[in-house]
């Protein structure tokens, strides 16, 4: 056991954010995820865990936390910079002072042991034997200074040994390279290390926050959403970084497929409640569904076996010869362990679907050598989108994704090239800047003002499809989460029935089931989509084509993320080194993605299924190949046999042919097996 909360309860103005909370990191490289929906309580978890949230005592029932010897924490929001004028990297090597202070001891007890202050060489070699003072017996050539020297000596060792072991521990022979590696990393160069703190954005510094973290190594990591904001290249380094981090983590995040390639263990915060489930993302939510399944089933069979002893029970007390009987039947009621109804899934969901106002031509966009950008162009592109298509655009951070949709709604111009659009197509645009949206006015005013035209109903059955129901309306829009601005901004797009929805990050601040959600509505939706997103997740189970956006390359996928996958997967190069290392080792660079595994394939796209059962035929086709060949060697090998069996010289020979005759049985029943499999293929 690392970490233990017993009986945790926490309120704030009356209302219980966590009931009764048991928590537990078992063991000292345990990867834990906290899921949850948005105000479920995840990060007043982790805030608990740093000490910034205090318990709530509640009819004198009292939490404890139990924490295994001298544990670290740390936590991104913990960290900040008390001085913006030093340096990036006079910052950053704050981290480092124990271990340099380590190094230079170890330095000074290489120097003792080897300076020769010993009266003489034999002397030195009995000292570094730590001979010559067992039982405080001493050679003749050694003195009682000497025995001292002796002991001394082996203090020396002791210590040099274990404070290397700490040394090695701590990252101190690469914490340099390890250095260097997570800077290129999250985008730093070489020269950013002499600008001042005060010379990078608010976006760089939480960056720089985070490696600052990372290279503290607690032995409790705490993450709070650590993929916001980071492109997907970034998210998958950051993936196999942790994955070797060699102490544990906690984290919350919405990021289905991160989750999936990290975690181990599964904490759901709902309704208050903490329930652990062991295994990745993938495996919670198969085991939540089994266990709501057999729990909802066993309830409703207790309660139809109640009712039919209390109608036994009914029938027969009135009869003097039966009561004996009725009364045990109510006996046995009173004796059952009632099974309680499972808690209902949290599963509130916006309802939103839509159908556009009209119907676009089958040649929605055009695209030819677009050169985009702002003072000089970032990319040029070429491609066309067709009615129904779903196209994904990805790539890392300042490549021109966005601006790609600016100009293609003609918020920026083009620096070069063409793009046209087809017949009858209605754009609705979400910009990421949505989510920053303030306004002094209500929900109700701020989305009225937009339809001044409808009622006060129509008005209400619009946002509250979007979950903005009873009082929420009520709300002044600069009070709102992030999450809740992004439902307002989708709430008047919708409203307009566009069939061409233009959309940029639209699922950042979403809990997961809001994720889910928008991406059933997308599946549903008959119009055309064009959008940008880091979340790896919903691009695989919404595009049916991928555009990556990359400094020397762009490149389209028409099969969808799959298809990407498959490729940069094949194609990944060797890492720089250290990049994925813990005590001193370089993890393997065979890195594939699990994600392609653990997403079932009923979530993916007809192009991306398409796609797949080309892949698995071709497959197949190989496997029946490679069993025709067996069919044909086994029945070669049983031939063969049979012509020993037949050989004149070995017809006398009863052992020799029994033996034969043993062999060709095995043939023949694995040549039956293999044609089966044939068969069945």
């Amino acid at each position: 056991m690392v970490y233990q909360i017993n009986n945790l309860t926490v309120q704030f103005g009356g209302d219980t954010i966590l009931d009764n909370v048991q928590f537990e990191i078992k063991n000292k490289n345990e990867k834990i995820a906290v899921v949850g929906r948005n105000g479920s309580g995840k990060t007043t978890l982790l805030r608990f865990i740093t000490g910034e949230v205090e318990k709530t005592s509640i009819d004198g029932v009292e939490s404890s936390v139990l924490v295994a010897g001298d544990t670290c924490i740390g936590y991104l929001k913990q960290l900040s910079f008390e001085d913006d004028t030093i340096t990036l990297d006079e910052e950053m090597r704050k981290v480092f002072s124990p271990i340099i202070r380590m190094q230079e001891r170890l330095d000074e007890l290489v120097d003792i042991m080897s300076s020769g202050e010993y009266s003489d060489q034999e002397t030195y070699n009995a000292i570094i034997r730590n001979d010559g003072y067992a039982d405080n017996k001493l050679p003749a050539y050694l003195s009682g200074d000497d025995l001292k020297k002796c002991k001394d000596h082996d203090e020396i060792v002791e210590e040099y040994t274990q404070l290397q072991e700490k040394f090695r521990e701590h990252s101190g022979y690469y914490y340099e390279k390890e250095y260097d590696m997570l800077l290129k990393r999250f985008g730093f160069t070489e020269d950013d290390k002499q600008k001042s703190l005060s010379c990078f954005s608010g976006g760089q510094r939480t960056k720089l926050a985070f490696i600052k973290l990372l290279l503290s190594k607690p032995d409790i990591l705490l993450l709070d959403e650590p993929t916001n904001h980071l492109d997907i290249s970034t998210i998958e380094w950051l993936e196999r970084y942790l994955k070797a981090y060699n102490k544990a983590v906690v984290v919350v995040s919405h990021d289905r497929m991160f989750l999936d390639k990290i975690v181990d263990t599964v904490y759901e915060i709902e309704h208050g409640k903490i329930k652990r489930y062991n295994g990745n993302y993938s495996d919670f939510v198969k085991l939540k569904k089994e266990a709501y399944d057999k729990q909802l089933k066993n309830h409703k069979a207790q309660q139809k076996e109640i009712e039919r002893l209390n109608k036994v029970a009914e029938r027969f007390m009135g009869k003097p010869t039966k009561v004996s009987m009725a009364k045990s039947k109510l006996k046995a009621i009173e004796h059952m362990d009632i099974v309680e109804a499972p808690d209902r899934y949290d599963d509130k969901a916006f309802k939103a679907e839509f159908t556009p106002r009209i119907e676009s031509g089958k040649d929605v966009l055009y695209v030819k050598d677009l050169a985009i950008g702002y003072d000089k162009v970032l990319s040029e592109l070429s491609f066309d989108i067709k009615r129904g298509d779903r196209l994904g655009i990805i790539g890392g951070n300042g490549i021109g994704k966005s601006t790609l949709l600016k100009t293609l709604v003609n918020d920026l111009n083009k620096l070069g090239g063409e793009f046209s659009y087809g017949v009858n197509v209605e754009i609705g645009y979400f910009d990421q800047q949505m989510a920053q949206y303030v306004s002094e006015k209500t929900v109700m005013e701020d989305f009225w003002d937009e339809y001044p035209h409808l009622t006060q109903t129509e008005v209400r059955n619009s946002l509250g499809a979007l979950l903005f129901t009873g009082d929420d309306v009520f709300k002044e829009v600069k009070m709102l989460s992030g999450g809740e601005k992004v439902r307002l901004a989708l709430a008047k797009i919708f409203k307009k029935k566009p069939n061409m929805l233009i959309l940029d990050e639209p699922t950042n601040h979403m809990d997961i089931v809001g994720k889910e959600t928008l991406e059933s509505m997308l599946l549903n939706y008959p119009g055309t989509v064009i959008f940008v997103s880091h979340d790896r997740y919903f691009v695989k189970k919404v595009a049916t084509r991928v555009l990556f956006m990359d400094e020397d390359k762009v490149k389209l996928y028409n099969w969808g993320y799959a298809q990407y996958e498959e490729e940069r997967i094949s194609q990944m190069e060797d890492f720089n080194a250290f990049e994925s290392i813990t005590k001193g080792k370089i993890i393997s660079n065979n890195y594939k993605s699990e994600a392609t595994e653990t997403v079932d394939k009923n979530v993916m796209t007809e192009a991306q299924q398409s796609y797949l059962a080309g892949k698995e035929a071709a497959k197949q086709e190989r496997k029946l190949k490679k069993l025709e060949e067996k069919i044909e060697k086994l029945e070669g090998d049983i031939e063969s046999r049979r012509s020993e069996l037949a050989a004149p010289e070995n017809a006398s020979d009863y052992l020799k042919l029994q033996e034969i005759q043993s062999q060709i049985d095995i043939l023949e029943e694995e040549l039956l097996k293999t044609m089966e499999e044939w068969d069945e293929g």
